[in-house]
């Protein structure tokens, strides 16, 4: 074991000396020493009961016969750090839990690890540190927040900020706005709808690294409680049996998750974050190929904001796992991969099915014959540019608009409130890119305000920066270059006009080479709006989102 560099020998007298002065006993000292990464706060709703999760993981650790050894770790709430500059530290934040988790756990010394997170980069930050150390390694997070009704419409988060634009638009009154605000987000969990958070809990059980029903069991649930626990005495084994993220995070594993990220339709920073896992383990996603998976992955639940359903109706009808055995049955995944079970995928799935064929569509009665997700490339995205292809509205899978350019998202979200954004622009956001913004803020706001005043299916969003899980319409991010970068976003005029073919994977700005080329000569980069401090650091360092985003 690898804590017996600080546990055993004559030599290791003063270390066990620190240990017993916080009241670890002799026997502790001689079990596997497990990390327990609990990354609680009172900022986040997804994090707020996240020490009842741990208390829960410590005990089946006990139980198993290791010794914890808790940690914390620091958590961005998205929808709190929504719509002003805390955004820009939402992303970047990732590297900061990656870094901090390979940091506690190799100064230490600890045999395992157990990662408790819940929210949006918090799961990725900890599945690049798993990935990075390859150390037996298990995920619990903190579960889904439930969907409420309260007139007969479920609810999430993202009903409060389509609210607010219908309020601007003139059709919703303070008290209406006031009920959705009460009622949308009931309790703890993470956000309830196919948001980046759940969809990266979903896939931390697609991966092989979480245990069945990590992704789905509503955070109120005491099901919760007793998957901490076998998660928990879970981690004793996997450290009995050194089975490491490196024998589960494989080729094979990753393209189960592309999979299941097509089938499930989740959030579109899904690929930014599996593609930074892949680079921790020394493996590269290339984003056509992500198309291709695309194409032959049919698109099986609409869950929000793509449709009415939520993450609790996920689970009520089998979770990720009965979508798992609708893959495996139709040879779509691999079956033969090892997960944290210490069983294969198959194996697993043995007996399992779904419990409700709308929630969870058959292999043959899809929602669409294609995945959630698309990679558009063409002058406009050469290296990429990622869109929920399951929540944009039919007919605006194809669409010729004229740009509406904007140098932030601020100015973007003014014009949209001031109602100057016309049925079929295309509203262009820059320089809001991992280089440009600093940290490629996540925009909720704009893409709500637009669906909440009805125009979603009417006016397109582009950006550099990112879009919440939580959007619908078409909203397409991620494009690669970015404005700072000297990207063609940074070349667009007011009026050009940009063409966007979903079905075909293409988005280009109608202006010829030449033009582009005068524009070029003419172009001069923004000064960074942040140099100083850690924001300033990551800007400098950080890659482009066609490669995860990542510190060089």
């Amino acid at each position: 074991m690898r804590s017996q560099q600080v546990t055993q020998g004559v030599e290791r007298a003063p270390h066990r000396s620190l240990f017993k002065a916080m009241g670890y006993t002799d026997r502790e000292l001689s079990q596997p020493l497990i990390g327990v990464v609990n990354s609680h706060n009172e900022i986040i709703p997804g994090h707020i009961h996240l020490n009842t999760i741990t208390e829960a993981v410590k005990a089946g650790i006990r139980t198993a016969g290791g010794t914890p050894v808790e940690f914390g770790m620091i958590g961005v709430c998205d929808g709190i750090a929504m719509g002003h500059q805390g955004m820009k530290y939402s992303l970047a934040s990732r590297e900061l839990i990656a870094d901090s988790c390979e940091t506690m756990a190799l100064a230490h010394a600890l045999d395992g690890m157990v990662f408790i997170p819940n929210c949006d980069k918090i799961v990725p930050g900890m599945l690049m540190a798993a990935a990075r150390l390859d150390l037996p390694s298990i995920f619990v997070s903190g579960g889904p927040m439930l969907s409420t009704a309260p007139n007969g419409k479920n609810l999430d988060l993202n009903s409060v900020f389509e609210a607010v634009g219908s309020y601007k638009a003139g059709k919703l009154d303070d008290a209406g706005l006031k009920e959705v605000e009460d009622n949308a987000c009931p309790g703890c969990g993470s956000c309830s709808g196919m948001f980046t958070a759940n969809s990266m809990n979903c896939l931390t059980e697609a991966l092989g690294m979480a245990l069945p029903g990590n992704g789905t069991i509503p955070a109120v649930y005491s099901a919760r409680i007793r998957l901490a626990k076998e998660t928990g005495m879970q981690i004793v084994e996997l450290v009995q049996k050194n089975i490491k993220p490196s024998d589960i995070i494989t080729h094979s594993s990753l393209e189960n998750a592309l999979t299941t990220d097509m089938a499930l339709g989740c959030s579109s920073n899904s690929v930014l974050h599996l593609t930074a896992v892949a680079k921790e383990r020394g493996m590269d996603l290339n984003l056509k190929h992500i198309n291709e998976i695309s194409a032959k992955t049919p698109n099986l639940c609409h869950l929000a904001p793509a449709g009415t359903y939520h993450v609790q109706d996920l689970n009520a009808a089998g979770g990720v796992q009965a979508l798992l055995s609708e893959l495996l049955r139709n040879n779509a995944v691999d079956g033969s991969v090892l997960t944290v079970t210490g069983k294969t995928m198959a194996e697993n799935l043995a007996g399992v099915a779904v419990q409700d064929d709308e929630v969870i569509r058959p292999f043959s009665a899809p929602y669409s014959k294609t995945g959630g997700i698309a990679v558009l490339f063409g002058n406009l995205a050469k290296d990429g540019a990622v869109v929920k292809r399951s929540a944009v509205a039919p007919e605006m899978l194809v669409h010729k608009g004229p740009a509406r350019v904007f140098n932030s998202e601020d100015e973007a979200i003014e014009a949209i409130y001031n109602l100057k954004i016309k049925s079929g622009d295309v509203v262009v956001i820059r320089y809001e890119g991992p280089k440009g913004g600093p940290g490629m803020r996540e925009m909720l706001g704009p893409t709500s305000a637009i669906a909440g005043m009805g125009l979603d299916k009417e006016v397109a969003l582009l950006t550099d920066g990112r879009f919440s899980g939580a959007t619908r319409g078409a909203s397409i991010g991620h494009i690669s270059p970015e404005g700072a970068e000297g990207g063609v976003i940074a070349l667009i005029q007011e009026g050009d006009i940009i063409s966007i073919d979903i079905p075909n994977y293409s988005i280009n700005v109608l202006v010829d080479e030449e033009e582009l080329k005068r524009r070029r000569a003419n172009w001069v980069c923004p000064e960074p709006r942040i140099q100083t401090g850690w924001l300033g650091r990551y800007a400098r360092l950080v890659s482009s989102a066609s490669e995860g985003a990542v510190l060089k």
